[in-house]
């Protein structure tokens, strides 16, 4: 089987398990969804999303927010972890986006990555999630299943993201992004992975045992 093949074979099991994967960060618009893609650093989609309802509610656009100090942000997004860090960055990046961008946020991946504590993957999330521009946003998640289904074998994220952007069609990388966030949670965790009840990793080491025999 060629890696062109698997690919398919791959990509058509995801879309049998989430063929309408949703954005899985809460947010109203371009500013919101910024915040919440770098609060989720080293945490959960579902802590975010518990917690930006109060962080919201004090400040849902860079005018507001900058009205706040570090401190008053950082009480409100410890759950998230790393406050200290993501209430500089929070606040950095509003006022330059007040100052620079009238509190727009800027819609290219080098604006983007210019702003405090926004970076490759963050500004990919924001472009393609919001802007519809094409990115394919790769985590450290991702990065481990594309290694473990063989669809790379870069020894980081910036060359996983290469590999894949070369094996699936530029119009599919949001969607597969998306699924294959949804499918490593339910199928293919880091920790406590059972390869028979991983619909990818079954089929793909049964049929590697039957081309060996």
């Amino acid at each position: 089987m060629t890696k062109t093949e698997k690919v398919t074979d791959i990509l058509n099991i995801l879309d049998n398990y989430f063929p309408k994967p949703e954005v899985p960060l809460h947010h109203k618009d371009a500013y919101t969804l910024l915040i919440s893609v770098l609060l989720s650093a080293q945490c959960t989609d579902e802590r975010v999303n518990k917690t930006t309802p109060s962080l919201f509610k004090l400040a849902d656009n860079p005018f507001d927010m900058v009205k706040y100090s570090e401190e008053d942000i950082r009480e409100i997004i410890k759950p998230c972890g790393l406050s200290p860090m993501k209430s500089k960055g929070i606040v950095g990046l509003s006022k330059i986006l007040v100052e620079k961008y009238n509190g727009r946020v800027p819609s290219t991946f080098e604006e983007l990555e210019a702003l405090p504590s926004v970076g490759h993957k963050t500004a990919s999330v924001v472009m393609t999630q919001w802007f519809g521009i094409p990115a394919f946003p790769v985590d450290t998640h991702i990065h481990r299943l594309a290694h473990r289904w063989g669809l790379s074998g870069g020894k980081n994220v910036t060359q996983t993201e290469r590999d894949l952007k070369k094996l699936i069609a530029e119009e599919k990388w949001n969607k597969v992004h998306l699924q294959m966030i949804y499918f490593g949670r339910k199928f293919c965790p880091a920790r406590g992975h059972v390869w028979k009840e991983c619909p990818i990793c079954k089929t793909y080491l049964i049929k590697e045992l039957r081309s060996n025999t």
